[in-house]
């Protein structure tokens, strides 16, 4: 049971980023924008979110060996919570300032959308690793990782759910279920999530309705950004302690994620856990004992391989929004 439970663990580890990500570009397709530059926006976040908590943990660090009490903020952040929710903040605004870039480059320019996603992961990982080099003098982001929760108070008893999601945990796990459960009801509950999909699947009636299709669109645009700048950071957090100003292809596998769920929030939970469990098993190989002996490289490829069996059997039978990568023309039919 004990090998079962690490292994769930850690699929969790890897699904809740890949889950959170895969929501951003949902919002960003339904309403009629392809998003290739989720790779770039989670690189960005997740800079951006250990750049945070690396300074605060210095700060915090430089006053205590100096004999100081901390005061303010400082205090405040002192607490792991505070200090991963504001990095967590910091992260979604800048994936929204990135997004703002692609968004002007598809909505108002009416750019190709996969060549302005495809230029954002290009430059994300240039300006990573150069501001890290310029501010730290090395590109590695080091920090220390205080974030995980030994056990959840009486759900950490609960057998077998216990020490599945309640021991060992990260609070971002269950910021990524709140995601799914919040994306779902917006999207089939609301107006706003009425207009978004109607903006990708025919704009032209949307616009007949008084419906702002540009307006829609960066909507969908941005929130796609702060998920994809939060899914950044939370991908770092259970994995390491340092970011070198790459997520490891996150971003791309996030898409495939997407299509695998059919661009609906309940298949896109079952899609990543899938591609969750593969990563797991790319990863923490050596410890999963019911393993065959082979190569690690063999495993390090797994995710990848699972990516393109299933897209190759599956893609045919999904169907993307119809207007998805279509700039609108308010003259077109």
């Amino acid at each position: 049971m004990d090998m079962l439970y690490f292994v769930l663990q850690h699929t969790m580890f890897f699904m809740i980023p890949l889950l959170i990500v895969a929501l951003g570009g949902l919002f960003s397709e339904k309403s009629g924008v392809v998003n290739i530059a989720l790779e770039g926006k989670m690189v960005l976040g997740a800079f951006t979110g250990t750049m945070f908590i690396r300074h605060i943990q210095h700060s915090i660090d430089d006053r205590l060996a100096e004999g100081l009490e901390l005061t303010g903020m400082l205090n405040i952040l002192s607490n792991p919570v505070p200090l991963l929710f504001t990095a967590l903040l910091l992260s979604a605004l800048t994936g929204v300032a990135v997004s703002l870039l692609h968004a002007f480059a598809s909505i108002n320019l009416k750019a190709n959308q996969v060549i302005s996603g495809v230029a954002i992961n290009m430059f994300a990982p240039a300006l990573a690793i150069y501001v890290a080099m310029l501010v730290l003098e090395v590109q590695h982001v080091r920090f220390t990782n205080q974030f995980r929760i030994e056990s959840v108070r009486v759900l950490g008893d609960i057998p077998i759910l216990g020490p599945i999601l309640f021991q060992n945990a990260y609070i971002t796990t269950y910021l990524g279920f709140l995601i799914l459960a919040v994306t779902a009801f917006v999207l089939y509950k609301t107006k706003f999530g009425l207009r978004l999909r109607a903006c990708g699947e025919h704009p032209q009636a949307a616009d007949s309705v008084g419906v702002s299709v540009a307006k829609m669109r960066y909507a969908g645009v941005l929130t796609s950004g702060v998920l994809a700048g939060i899914g950044g950071l939370i991908w770092v957090l259970p994995i390491s302690n340092e970011f070198s100003g790459s997520v490891g292809g996150y971003g791309f596998l996030a898409l495939a994620v997407l299509i695998f769920g059919a661009w609906k929030p309940q298949r896109i939970l079952l899609a990543s856990l899938f591609f969750g469990f593969m990563q797991t098993i790319a990863a923490a190989n050596t410890a999963i004992a019911f393993l065959p002996a082979i190569p690690a490289q063999f495993y390090r490829m797994t995710p990848f391989i699972a990516t393109l069996i299933v897209l190759a059997f599956t893609s045919k039978n999904t169907m993307a929004p119809k207007a998805a990568g279509q700039p609108y023309d308010k003259g077109g039919r």
